[in-house]
């Protein structure tokens, strides 16, 4: 019988704490439904999200591509034609297994002079393995558009971060403006993270987006990531706890 996937896409302009809110996504999701099989994908080539996760990577995804782009441009096509085959027990050896959920990190972006057919190939193997699991939460780089270039064609929640500056909530405005053209989602909604003055609340308005959640300035997490804790250390009252947790019920994910 095939998964009913949930397939979550965490996206934003730089700064405005996105890694962290997608931690936190996945640590509510392995609370909530210890028996499901969670995906992290970490899209973001700074691969930030395995720190606030506490993974340790030893190979990226870009490093198979980069693997096959390399038999290809030395002629051995018959070897890398074994590679595209051997792809997705290769992704497999790349997952980095937890004991509550798996971690998979896409690497660098990609460059001038990538073959697009080995990049279009291995999107699709990764559209393929998100349904052996129930939750797949995305770690996007600033913007939308790698979401469906080299990770996924169809999420089913999109959540949009941005910080409470007038720049942040226009770059989330227009971050959903490209996914109604590039991407296929079922529910979209916005975080309002970092809010250092809550009565400004009042001021921050993002058009034709529901406001998740409102996640005020955390000294706690900012102390934890210095001291290089992870989202797992966070105490459950912590502002971007609380936050995560509004967002995923509003999306009816939790």
């Amino acid at each position: 019988m095939e998964r009913n996937t949930k397939i979550l896409a965490v996206a934003g302009k730089g700064g405005v704490g996105k890694t962290s809110i997608s931690a936190a996504f996945v640590r509510l999701l392995t609370e909530a439904y210890p028996e499901a099989r969670i995906l992290a994908i970490d899209a973001d080539p700074a691969v930030g999200l395995s720190t606030a996760l506490g993974v340790e990577v030893k190979q990226t995804l870009d490093d198979i591509r980069k693997g096959i782009v390399q038999s290809v441009e030395m002629g051995a096509q018959r070897e890398a034609i074994e590679l595209l085959s051997e792809a997705r027990f290769r992704i497999f050896d790349t997952m980095v297994e937890q004991q509550k959920f798996s971690f998979l990190a896409i690497g660098r972006p990609e460059t001038a002079g990538c073959y697009c057919k080995v990049n279009a190939y291995l999107k699709e193997v990764i559209n393929l393995l998100s349904h052996d699991f129930d939750y797949v939460v995305i770690d996007g780089e600033a913007g939308i558009e790698q979401i469906n270039r080299r990770v996924m064609e169809k999420v089913t929640h999109l959540i949009l971060i941005t910080d409470p500056s007038r720049k942040g909530t226009q770059v989330v405005d227009t971050i959903r403006k490209v996914a109604d053209d590039l991407v296929m989602y079922d529910k979209c909604g916005v975080i309002v993270n970092r809010i250092t003055d809550s009565s400004l609340i009042p001021y921050i308005h993002v058009e034709n987006t529901e406001i998740l959640s409102y996640i005020a300035a955390d000294k706690t997490h900012a102390a934890n990531d210095i001291q290089g804790l992870t989202v797992f250390d966070l105490p459950e009252d912590s502002p971007v706890m609380i936050g995560a947790k509004e967002a995923l019920t509003k999306m009816e994910l939790l």
